[in-house]
């Protein structure tokens, strides 16, 4: 039940028919995982606290560092040098105290990683390196969670949502699977730049994804590969195709490092 706090709270949303009095109270019960607290985990964790996601959950190892302040606009000077996850949780609780947040300051991998996936009702990927994406997207095929993933660098976005609940793929190494390699040289924000509203747009995007996935609304455009330049203001999206030789979702997945 909605208490009197949360319909004045969250009134104008309330009044949107798709969401309304139904959709509310699934917000409240959903469990989301944020993983990566930085530009695109900012503008995800922002509207989900906003929007009455009951639970968030957010994984970050990394410090906060004056340069991360031009995109990462969760946080303020005064949390220079804290821990990521915990300065963001207190920034949310701050917008929004009715939530649950919990800060997860360790690098997720391997059985924590998996643990972290199976208690989530969704998994947000804003992470900033290739390892950590495929990581996330193997272990949320294993447990067939949903999982939205974005991307940024320079002016230019990246947006995918899967839906690993009818356990069968695309999946991100479909996607992407010349890089899948741990050592394969890619650009990041540190060595290539970014501009934050690009950041912003695409998490953005991610939170919407996220909600209407809780709520059941609308096209949540799930194996659409959607990819923005924010240059000249446009978007392009890509239907993705499953790889049967995918190691992950395809034939010739892989179990604990060996085919099946």
């Amino acid at each position: 039940m909605l208490s009197d706090v949360e319909f004045t709270r969250y009134s104008r949303q309330l009044m949107v028919a798709d969401i309304a009095e139904t959709g509310q109270q699934q917000l409240k019960n959903a469990q989301v995982l944020i993983i990566g607290a930085g530009g695109l985990g900012s503008a995800v964790g922002l509207y989900l606290a906003a929007a009455g996601v009951g639970k968030i959950v957010i994984a970050d190892n990394d410090e906060l560092e004056a340069s991360n302040l031009q995109r990462q606009v969760l946080y303020r000077n005064p949390d220079l040098g804290c821990n990521k996850a915990q300065a963001a949780c207190a920034q949310m609780a701050a917008l929004n105290s009715l939530n649950r947040y919990r800060a997860v300051t360790s690098r997720l991998t391997g059985i924590q990683l998996a643990l972290e996936v199976e208690q989530a009702d969704i998994v947000v990927d804003c992470s900033d390196n290739f390892s950590t994406r495929y990581a996330v997207n193997h272990a949320c095929f294993e447990a067939k969670k949903r999982l939205v993933s974005g991307a940024a660098i320079g002016w230019q976005g990246q947006l995918i949502a899967f839906n690993f609940g009818v356990g069968v793929g695309p999946c991100y190494q479909c996607l992407l699977p010349e890089v899948a390699q741990p050592h394969t040289d890619i650009q990041n924000c540190r060595s290539g730049g970014i501009v934050g509203p690009v950041v912003g747009v695409i998490g953005t995007m991610q939170a919407l994804a996220v909600i209407k996935a809780i709520v059941n609304a609308g096209k949540i455009g799930f194996k659409q590969f959607s990819q923005f330049d924010g240059l000249q203001g446009q978007w392009q999206q890509l239907e993705i195709n499953a790889d049967e030789n995918c190691t992950v979702c395809g034939a010739h997945k892989l179990v604990n490092g060996d085919a099946v």
